[in-house]
């Protein structure tokens, strides 16, 4: 009788000890996330990548709500989504100071480092009429070279009306004297762009705003069939009022160099030290987002597409990814 008894105490131990153990490796069971980002869809890698690794723990992820950056900003604030994956500083530092800031969000680590931004025309124009500085276009003629729908001002391809870049861009033109001859194309970048990609392949000049990590990058490439240009001074709107834009080479593109990180509500990130965890350690260069965002490019753009290139990153970086999970689960055990 004492032998049976013996017997059962010994495998309630460990039925609990496995229960415990079940715990520790997913400490997000029962908990749901909703996620938020951009509606670009180059930026759904990125988002569901930490997707992956919450549900690794035991999170019951949401699908992806896509809005644009100021309505993020306010429903990862008011908690109406647990995070997003596309957080830029310092460019969307406004956003972030406006929604409530660290009181209500948390954004601890740095995701993807090193994005760059700038003014980019095509390298033949470049080369046949010595233009390497955003204010050059303050000469008529040279604006006009950029002019594509006939009024005798330079066409620049910008941001999305609403986008933090759309004031960026416009605030330049302004403050570099371009008023009367340049102009920015406003609307969906996704089609500009396209627009302007099509007028280059043409042998068209071409004058655009463009980001890094984007695929942009990896078509039109800067140095071989586009240059980056130069401002002459660094001018910053809102809270970045006062920054100095040059990079460590002594170049100034008029914007300065920026992180991505992955911008959660608070009351979750204390509530959820696992995912916390997560998301200050999650680390992914910008060279293997653009990398996927060529592939989108090249044809692989459906949801399904996007899912299989984030399941193979993930295989060929196993024991990275392993590194985040098991952080998390020793953040949630503490």
């Amino acid at each position: 009788m004492l032998k049976t008894i013996a017997r059962l105490s010994l495998a309630a131990t460990l039925a609990f000890a496995g229960a415990a153990q079940a715990d520790n490796d997913l400490p997000g069971k029962g908990v749901t996330v909703t996620p938020v980002q951009n509606t670009i869809a180059e930026e759904s890698f990125q988002t569901l990548l930490v997707v992956r690794g919450l549900q690794a723990l035991g999170y019951t992820v949401q699908p992806v709500q896509e809005i644009e950056p100021a309505a993020q900003h306010l429903a990862v604030a008011n908690g109406d989504a647990s995070f997003m994956a596309d957080h830029w500083t310092p460019m969307q530092e406004d956003l972030y100071a406006n929604a409530g800031g660290a009181a209500r969000m948390s954004r601890e680590g740095v995701y993807s480092p090193g994005a760059l931004q700038g003014y980019v025309i095509d390298r033949k124009t470049a080369e046949q009429h010595g233009i390497t500085r955003f204010d050059q276009l303050k000469d008529p003629a040279i604006a006009k070279l950029f002019d594509s729908n006939g009024d005798g001002k330079a066409d620049l391809t910008g941001c999305n009306p609403g986008w933090f870049c759309a004031r960026l861009v416009g605030h330049h033109i302004e403050a570099y004297g371009l008023a009367a001859t340049v102009e920015q194309r406003q609307g969906s970048y996704a089609a500009l762009i396209a627009d302007t990609i099509n007028r280059f392949r043409q042998g068209q000049p071409v004058l655009y705003y463009a980001w890094t990590p984007y695929w942009v990058s990896s078509v039109l490439q800067p140095g071989r069939d586009v240059v980056w240009l130069e401002v002459p001074f660094s001018s910053m709107p809102g809270s970045q009022n006062g920054v100095d834009t040059r990079l460590p080479n002594g170049k100034n593109y008029g914007f300065t160099p920026n992180d991505q990180h992955i911008l959660a509500n608070r009351a979750f990130t204390e509530a959820n030290p696992a995912a916390a965890k997560l998301f200050a350690v999650m680390r992914l260069p910008a060279g293997d987002i653009n990398a996927q965002n060529l592939r989108m490019r090249q044809g692989e753009a459906s949801q399904r597409d996007i899912e299989r290139h984030v399941d193979g990153w993930i295989k060929a970086h196993q024991q990275v990814f392993d590194g985040w999970i098991a952080q998390a689960r020793a953040a949630a055990a503490d």
